[in-house]
């Protein structure tokens, strides 16, 4: 069953460890996807805002990621490019993200529908989906190793992340965007 478009823009408010808000606007192209937007938030004190401008293709793979970053300490940029013989972060070849289809933005629940999106998980299956990490505050790139279950028909799927020993329950609506992100955004609009 194909899911239904995105819709032009979606909103969530950060809950749990840091306050803020992040806004996505969508368009699709004819070769993919352009995912547009901003997460502002203030966490332990310091206050940051990333922006992001994702491309994928028509299958929902990552293709092209310019994020800026704005803290106290000055404003950063970071570009990376997903290409058939690897990943350029900042123009240099990076071997650790071999594997890696998918951009994650730290703080943000918007990243997480490429690999829903791009999968059509049956349920009960799991898949391992390590993507490039995209920390908020300084804009550094890692990998991040997740898995994704797909539990049932209602948009719920089991994440968890080795990386971070993190592991939740995600909530999405019918076009593969995140509803409910414990600890991290619940979708506003």
């Amino acid at each position: 069953m194909v899911p239904p478009a995105l819709p032009d823009h979606a909103t969530w408010r950060h809950v749990g460890a840091r306050d803020g808000f992040e806004v996505l606007f969508h368009t699709g192209l004819g070769t993919g996807h352009r995912l547009r937007g901003h997460t502002t938030a203030v966490e332990a004190g310091c206050a940051w805002s990333v922006g992001y401008d994702v491309a994928t293709d028509e299958a929902w793979r990552t293709r092209h990621v310019r994020a800026t970053a704005r803290t106290a300490a000055g404003d950063l940029e970071v570009v990376l490019e997903r290409r058939t013989d690897g990943w350029l972060v900042g123009g240099a070849t990076r071997p650790d993200l071999d594997g890696c289809i998918d951009v994650d933005l730290e703080s943000s629940g918007v990243t997480n529908l490429l690999p829903v999106r791009r999968l059509g998980l049956r349920i009960g299956e799991t898949v391992s989906v390590p993507a490039a990490f995209i920390r908020a505050d300084d804009l550094r790139v890692e990998r991040l190793e997740q898995t994704y279950t797909r539990l049932d028909d209602a948009g719920r799927y089991a994440y968890t992340s080795a990386t971070f020993d993190f592991a939740c329950e995600l909530q999405y609506d019918a076009a593969g965007l995140i509803t409910s992100y414990p600890g991290i955004a619940e979708r506003v609009s």
